[in-house]
């Protein structure tokens, strides 16, 4: 019997990466649902190859012109999760969450619980709403993989292994600007900062790993992920983005994890799990393994780094205002609206205001909590004056 497949945010990148790799194996997977937000065109390209019956489209715009479209084919299309809920009872075997911001928390949580097993690969919805995604996994039976390269390094180390973690490291590649002088910084583009040096990524993935906030987002998704302390995970710099992790534990077992600079390798192994299946990879590259060269980042040159230090031990609503702070000093830049220095310096501001930092004592009980609060932050801060 095919394995029947959910792919939310199946226009992005995470989302066609996935397509390709069933589109090898269409005997064995069934596509069920895919979900985008205005690439309609996209969608139902995907939707006719694969014969998916099932559609979801955010963009009101975008949804009533793919109506117009499949009136004479056996589509169901839904504009909300909400309405395509009420209408499917049956479990997915696998359903990946590749939605992109906090938008993509509410869908993660509507599919949970009509999958077997779930992939994750939005950040946010991991950093601000862990504490409801672990509920929700528990409460529906639901199997987690994180897909994020990092997270699932450590998965594959730790999985099946008893041992405790002692010691995580998350290595990063230090992005465009590993070695730029520190003094001309302040002249960086959004065009600069777009290109990175070993992966193709989007906009606001490419800025956060020049800044190396991405980082500091995947200590948080560690911390909560694997149940640690922040102070049991540390970054290394490896610009070749070979080597993706490395895991002590207390039994005095070190475990490096390494993989081609692709994501197609978590998000193959994500979906077949277990089984006993083959990807077409590069040879080991001992070249890159005898010229590691890893070393510690420097917060001088990398300033957002220091957010780590602020960060409450409790996952809290405070994380949902980095997050949304962040996501808006990010898209200002991208539209040259601050500068590139400016990105830190203004979010270092934000999170020390009082009405801010108070958000560390408050815990998110509930999805509203997450998605009111990121609203609150866009309607009532002007980060261009702060």
């Amino acid at each position: 019997m095919k394995k029947k497949i959910a792919i939310l945010g199946s226009t992005g990148s995470i989302g066609k990466t996935l397509i390709d790799i069933i589109s090898k194996d269409k005997n064995n997977f069934k596509i069920d649902l895919l979900s985008a937000n205005k690439n309609y065109k996209q969608i139902l390209k995907q939707a006719i190859r694969f014969h998916v019956k099932n559609l979801i489209v955010t963009d009101k715009k975008a949804f009533n012109k793919l109506q117009n479209q499949i009136k004479k084919r056996n589509i169901k299309i839904f504009n909300s999760f909400d309405h395509f809920i009420k209408n499917h009872k049956s479990k997915f075997d696998y359903s990946m969450c590749a939605i992109t911001g906090i938008d993509g928390l509410k869908p993660t949580l509507d599919i949970i619980r009509l999958s077997k097993s779930v992939a994750i690969a939005n950040k946010e919805a991991i950093i601000c709403g862990w504490p409801l995604i672990k509920k929700s996994l528990k409460k529906y039976n639901t199997k987690f993989i994180p897909v994020d390269s990092e997270h699932f390094t450590i998965w594959m180390a730790t999985n099946n292994f008893k041992h405790s973690i002692e010691k995580i490291f998350i290595t990063a590649s230090g992005g465009p600007f590993k070695d730029l002088d520190i003094k001309k910084f302040k002249h960086i583009t959004p065009n600069q900062a777009v290109k990175h040096p070993n992966w193709k990524m989007g906009n606001k993935i490419s800025i956060d790993s020049s800044t190396m906030m991405n980082k500091v987002f995947e200590i948080i998704e560690a911390k909560n992920i694997f149940n640690v302390k922040y102070q049991q995970i540390d970054i290394l710099i490896h610009k070749d983005s070979y080597l993706h992790s490395i895991v002590k534990f207390q039994n005095g077992i070190i475990k490096i994890v390494a993989h081609d600079t692709t994501m197609k390798v978590p998000i193959f192994n994500s979906i077949y799990n277990n089984e006993s299946k083959t990807i077409k990879t590069q040879d080991v590259s001992i070249s890159k393994l005898n010229n590691l060269k890893l070393e510690k980042p420097n917060d001088k040159r990398f300033k957002i780094l220091k957010i780590l230090n602020f960060l409450p031990h409790k996952t809290s609503l405070f994380e949902t205002a980095i997050v949304t702070a962040n996501d808006i000093l990010v898209d200002l830049f991208l539209n040259n609206k601050i500068s590139y220095l400016d990105i830190s310096k203004k979010l270092y501001k934000f999170i020390k205001l009082n009405k801010i930092k108070n958000f560390k004592h408050v815990a998110p009980k509930n999805i509203q909590d997450i998605l009111g609060l990121n609203v609150y932050i866009r309607e009532n801060f002007d980060f261009t004056r702060l």
